[in-house]
């Protein structure tokens, strides 16, 4: 059976973000992931998660102006100077609360030729790929769905795969959201087997509302057998939105699901 991480960006909203790391140890969870750890210290954070004994499998890069829209840099033109800084504030925080893997996102670039996006994109994965290697760790891309994050650079498996196998570095990894390619392409059984060997984190929800994985249109019992058969050893992040979240019992109230795989 997979090992499971706790997204603590979205679940345990009831509580403030370095507090959820215990919430989730609580439960039962041996590991977290976030999307944007930067508003806590990354001490901090580091104290958080050795208190409750929970490892951090997962963080994202900055995500640029998040106020105005913006969801990543890299394959931004003309960016590439703030992009390269915000690699080195990630290596940073990764460093100290020991992230072994960072999700650099495409970003939304508007109007741009796809043509120099796609140039800068792979120019930039692979500034963030030589930054990160030394230190041992992961870039993670990640196709997103165009109805939650419309105008968002990469949204296809098979784009994110070509990228992967063109740049030809070891530390590149596909984050492999099953809420994102049901939305997008579906059949996500058969591109589990096809991408396996560049995954190298795996993400859940419920389809369609992204809530807990066991309400929606995905039989992921399915899928976590997939996973054990196809010799998965890393971490399932369960990137949603509790549904449970206000009613008593919080986000603890919606894992039936984990206490039943």
């Amino acid at each position: 059976m997979p090992r499971f991480a706790a997204n603590i960006s979205l679940m345990y909203p009831e509580h403030a973000l370095a507090a959820r790391i215990a919430a989730a140890a609580r439960d039962g969870f041996a590991a977290v992931e976030v999307q944007s750890p930067y508003a806590v210290e990354a001490a901090q954070l580091r104290a958080a998660l050795t208190q409750a004994g929970v490892q951090l499998v997962l963080m994202n890069a900055p995500q640029g102006d998040f106020d105005a829209g913006e969801r990543g840099l890299a394959a931004l033109p003309g960016r590439e100077r703030q992009f390269e800084e915000s690699i080195a504030v990630a290596l940073d925080y990764a460093r100290t609360v020991r992230a072994p893997r960072v999700h650099v996102m495409a970003g939304k670039p508007g109007e741009a030729p796809r043509a120099e996006c796609e140039r800068v994109y792979r120019r930039n994965l692979a500034y963030a790929c030589d930054a990160f290697a030394p230190h041992g760790i992961e870039v993670m891309i990640e196709p997103i769905n165009t109805r939650d994050m419309p105008g968002y650079f990469l949204h296809s498996s098979r784009d994110a795969a070509e990228t992967i196998a063109a740049l030809a570095r070891p530390n590149l990894k596909l984050q492999f959201d099953v809420y994102h390619l049901q939305i997008m392409e579906g059949d996500v059984a058969r591109k589990l087997e096809r991408l396996f060997p560049a995954i190298g984190h795996v993400q859940i929800a419920g389809v369609p509302e992204r809530f807990e994985p066991d309400v929606g249109e995905i039989n992921y019992p399915y899928l976590f057998r997939r996973l054990d058969a196809l010799g998965y050893r890393g971490w399932v992040g369960c990137e949603y939105r509790p549904a449970a979240g206000e009613r008593p019992g919080g986000t603890s109230a919606g894992l039936g699901w984990l206490r039943r795989v």
